[in-house]
């Protein structure tokens, strides 16, 4: 953790050539985006320095809109976006609050819900299905409470899922893939540790 009760990716987000989490999109993206069609509305919840986003811009599926609560994030993505040309709608927001001004064909968030509570969370991922098109596609990833929070994120991991509880609330859509796993990565000056994980990919179905 980071001094004075930051976390640790704070610190990375304000650091120009820092990598918090990856430079890389997840693969997940990559394995499922033979489904997204050309153009699209994308939203990233909780992008952090933007990897997801700016790959998916840069493939030229559409309009991209990017949001986190973490301003040096923003700023980081925003600068990135002038340095390499690509369009993305970077901006701030708290998930607690947002505000929705337009439906979307996919919309995707890796490991971000756990970091507000279980309700906020799960407030969140009902009006995103309302704000969601027909054929639309949720990719979600958080933490779960399958093991105990590292010590690096336990301050702040206050929505930790139960096992297999994010897929309850997709029930009514056609889920494409379901994973419960666990997994191993670090960050600079954060010691190897392990997450416990659920992933859910789910399409909104015509009769839905």
């Amino acid at each position: 953790m980071a001094g004075n009760g930051e976390p640790f990716w704070e610190k990375a987000y304000r650091e120009e050539n820092a990598v918090a989490f990856s430079s890389e999109p997840n693969r997940t993206i990559k394995e499922f985006e033979y489904l997204l069609k050309k153009p699209s509305r994308i939203l990233d919840v909780g992008c952090g320095e933007g990897q997801n986003a700016f790959y998916l811009a840069q493939q030229g599926y559409g309009e991209v809109d990017a949001f986190d609560r973490s301003i040096s994030a923003i700023e980081k993505c925003k600068k990135r976006s002038l340095a390499t040309n690509t369009k993305i709608h970077a901006f701030v927001a708290d998930l607690k609050n947002y505000q929705w001004r337009q439906s979307y064909d996919w919309i995707l968030s890796f490991g971000t819900f756990h970091f507000v509570e279980k309700t906020d969370w799960k407030s969140f991922i009902l009006q995103a299905k309302t704000h969601t098109n027909q054929g639309g596609i949720h990719i979600v990833q958080i933490f779960t409470d399958a093991l105990p929070a590292p010590e690096d994120i336990s301050p702040f991991s206050i929505g930790l899922a139960k096992d297999g509880e994010i897929r309850e609330l997709y029930r009514d859509w056609e889920i494409l893939q379901f994973q419960s796993y666990l997994f191993e990565e670090e960050h600079p000056g954060i010691p190897r540790h392990t997450h416990a994980s659920n992933k859910i990919v789910a399409r909104k179905t015509d009769c839905v």
